[in-house]
């Protein structure tokens, strides 16, 4: 077991810095994230970068090569690949067999680039009209819709040889603050909480979803101390009331102000793997993501208990590495799934409801 493995990072640029290349090869990293810096080539560059990062990630598995493809306003790759408003207008229309087609594209699209993970679909129910991070991301503010396109979204991704990742566990549609800038706190009361927020969870972990995201928000009614991410009473939940048995925790980024304006690096990625995440984003920073490999190997030196914790998230990552189907095509292939028949009518249909 490389502890390393349990870390997945971003970096700058294009092509893939020999830095973050070694990393993945020496088992110092499980995969990548890639933003708008990192794609913005077109499909061909960015299917040679997918390529440089499953030559990287070893034989064994692919590594986890990400993206947040959300629709609407989070959507890291743009035209020629198909463009998707955001999920509630998406919902809007009532059809779920059209959402699941949908999703079956984009990850079609995803698939022939390279990508293994989509951290798609948020299935946080809007109740907060205030909300400054969630609004039209989720499906809407009722958690029976939320469940129902939650479900279809990722049927369509997985359909497609791409794991989808359920975001943001427990919830992050009832909260005011945005946890990027602050730490939120939800007050709900557990009935609600079972009733609302984690209705589509519930539903999506039934369905097979491959890959959950912890949200960093205090969850009064589960830990009033520590948010959802650094909390094993809320991981906890996962496992024990929402029959997510196997499948990826992932953290949220760790560089995110909720956890770094209160935790070092070092502490969050050691609390909240302890906590029961499996697998922890370190988007920006190089120094942060070595730092968080460093103090996860400290503490499973240090302590066997978190070893063995390290040990089952490992195997969750790796079942899910050799899970995803997606490697990069050539540029011919590529071609034919951006500009092919399926994309075409998909976007044609997306238009015309939109009209």
């Amino acid at each position: 077991m490389r502890v390393g493995e349990l870390v997945v990072g971003g970096f700058e640029g294009t092509a893939l810095p020999e830095e973050f290349a070694r990393a993945l090869r020496e088992g110092r990293r499980g995969g990548a994230i890639l933003f708008k810096g990192n794609v913005e080539g077109g499909p061909r560059q960015v299917a040679a970068l997918a390529r440089e990062l499953h030559a990287a990630g070893g034989a064994e598995a692919p590594p986890l090569v990400g993206v947040d493809q959300e629709g609407g306003r989070v959507a890291r790759l743009k035209a020629p690949l198909l463009e998707v408003p955001p999920m509630r207008t998406v919902a809007s229309w009532g059809d779920v067999a059209l959402a699941e087609r949908i999703a079956r594209a984009v990850g079609a699209e995803l698939a022939a680039l390279g990508f293994t993970i989509d951290f798609a679909p948020v299935l946080d129910v809007n109740t907060c009209a205030h909300n400054p991070v969630i609004g039209d991301r989720a499906f809407g503010d009722a958690p029976e819709v939320c469940a129902r396109f939650g479900v279809a979204w990722t049927t369509g991704l997985q359909g497609a040889g791409v794991l989808a990742c359920g975001k943001h566990f427990p919830g992050h549609g009832d909260t005011t603050k945005d946890s990027h800038k602050d730490l939120p706190e939800v007050t709900a009361t557990r009935e609600r909480l079972d009733a609302v927020e984690l209705v589509p969870f519930r539903a999506a972990a039934a369905a097979g979803l491959a890959t959950m995201m912890s949200a960093h928000v205090v969850y009064t009614a589960i830990d009033p101390e520590l948010p959802a991410t650094l909390s094993p009473r809320a991981c906890g939940e996962l496992r024990a009331r929402i029959g997510f048995d196997e499948g990826v925790l992932f953290s949220d980024d760790l560089e995110m102000n909720a956890i770094e304006g209160r935790w070092s690096t070092e502490e969050a990625a050691v609390l909240s793997v302890a906590a029961g995440c499996d697998a922890l984003l370190v988007c920006w920073d190089w120094d942060k993501q070595e730092r968080a490999v460093a103090a996860l190997e400290r503490e499973a030196d240090r302590s066997p208990a978190f070893r063995a914790r390290c040990s089952e998230a490992h195997a969750r990552v790796m079942a899910a590495r050799r899970r995803a189907r997606a490697r990069p095509a050539d540029d011919g292939a590529i071609g034919a799934v951006m500009g092919g028949d399926e994309s075409r009518a998909v976007a044609a249909e997306i238009a015309r409801r939109l009209a």
